[in-house]
């Protein structure tokens, strides 16, 4: 009985001291940082609350934010993800390499990859020129629900179509249904393992022209190697990497800004 308790004790008190250690370390380390944030604190407040962390930030923006400002909810996100619990958002200082990359392309036509709640989605839409077009893909459907709230609330619904699926199966249709030809700019924000695969596919599918920019979140942590890869070293592409840091911490992370010259 005495070396049972004497297992629990010794079971809690380690956990505990890793309760402690690892928001110390994961500030600056990235993969500790995922790990503490995107795993054990993400699903910790999910089972606690019965809800998910996008319904408890479209409940942050709609309580924080005046509706129809772009910049307030953009704001909004940046407050919540720093004071309240992390999000995987592109976050504020890459945000501000984002902005900067959109102002330059100024796109007709943009694609983003990867949703999630809408925080790269609004920092997009909101520097749109009038008559530009936003698409963005959120294969999580219930993600996307939220998402489509706080696009609403920010008031750049009508410079957005949020489209709901696989992007290996919405790429290929932005052509016949929904009368994209070219793509002005392409954002990369979603499963690091498919951002080859899907920039292969806009090229397979004509939706690259001579200039189109590509920019790619997190090649660095969680990393895309494959992808740095491919247009680092393809003459398709001209490219130039952006060093930064993981959304809201001292971790080391990146963009990959890519050039397609055809």
């Amino acid at each position: 009985m005495c070396l049972l308790l004497y297992a629990v004790i010794s079971v809690m008190a380690a956990c505990l001291f890793l309760y402690a250690l690892l928001p110390l370390l994961s500030r600056h380390r990235g993969t500790l940082a995922l790990l503490w944030h995107d795993r054990i604190c993400a699903h910790t407040r999910d089972w606690l609350t019965g809800c998910t962390q996008p319904q408890r930030m479209l409940t942050y923006v709609l309580e924080n934010a005046v509706a129809g400002d772009p910049q307030g909810t953009v704001d909004a996100i940046d407050r919540f993800c720093k004071t309240a619990e992390w999000a995987m958002n592109v976050g504020d200082e890459k945000g501000l390499i984002l902005d900067r990359v959109v102002l330059e392309t100024n796109p007709r036509t943009a694609l983003e990859l990867g949703t999630y709640c809408g925080y790269s989605t609004v920092r997009i839409a909101r520097l749109l020129r009038p008559g530009a077009r936003l698409f963005t893909v959120e294969f999580n459907a219930d993600t996307a629900k939220a998402a489509e709230k706080i696009i609403a609330h920010a008031g750049v619904g009508d410079r957005v179509q949020l489209l709901v699926g696989s992007s290996w199966d919405l790429i290929p249709e932005l052509r016949e249904r929904f009368g994209v030809k070219k793509l002005d700019f392409v954002f990369l924000d979603h499963w690091k393992e498919s951002y080859t695969r899907d920039t292969k596919l806009l090229e397979d599918c004509g939706l690259l022209r001579d200039g189109t920019v590509l920019l790619a979140d997190n090649v660095t942590c969680p990393g895309a190697p494959d992808y740095l890869e491919y247009v680092r070293h393809h003459s398709r592409y001209r490219s130039e990497y952006y060093p930064s840091h993981l959304e809201y911490t001292q971790a080391e992370d990146g963009m990959e800004k890519s050039v397609y010259i055809g």
